[in-house]
């Protein structure tokens, strides 16, 4: 018997145009601060998430993932705010394996999504 071990790699972008936005109103060093504090938070509410998730507390994880959202739009993650849409969705269906599934994918596409914008700290806006 063989197992097979799926790894889905999904490709995540980070907006120009929305962080050039950001540049313009706030200038370099604010925003490179907003988007540094933005990586931070959304490193500490993905954790959050899957301790809330782990404790089934649907509640705190929906306020979690909206957060999530907000924070995303705002430096241009808009697959990590779509995916936290996902998680609400899951979550006002009551779909216990819909959100332990979208939850994963949540971590893996802000993994993945935080080192995207880590990268561009180094592009010229």
């Amino acid at each position: 018997m063989y197992v097979l071990q799926m790894r889905p790699v999904e490709q995540v972008r980070v907006d120009q145009e929305r962080l050039g936005i950001l540049y313009d109103q706030l200038g370099e060093s604010g925003a490179e601060d907003v988007v540094c504090r933005a990586m931070e938070e959304l490193a500490l509410r993905m954790s959050h998430c899957d301790r809330l998730y782990q404790a089934s507390n649907w509640l705190e994880l929906r306020k979690n993932c909206r957060s999530l959202i907000a924070i995303a739009e705002q430096v241009g993650l808009q697959k990590l705010a779509n995916v936290a849409g996902d998680v609400i969705c899951a979550i006002d269906q009551n779909s216990h394996v819909a959100i332990g599934a979208t939850l994963t994918r949540l971590i893996r596409i802000g993994e993945r999504s935080l080192t995207a914008i880590w990268d561009t700290q180094d592009v010229t806006l």
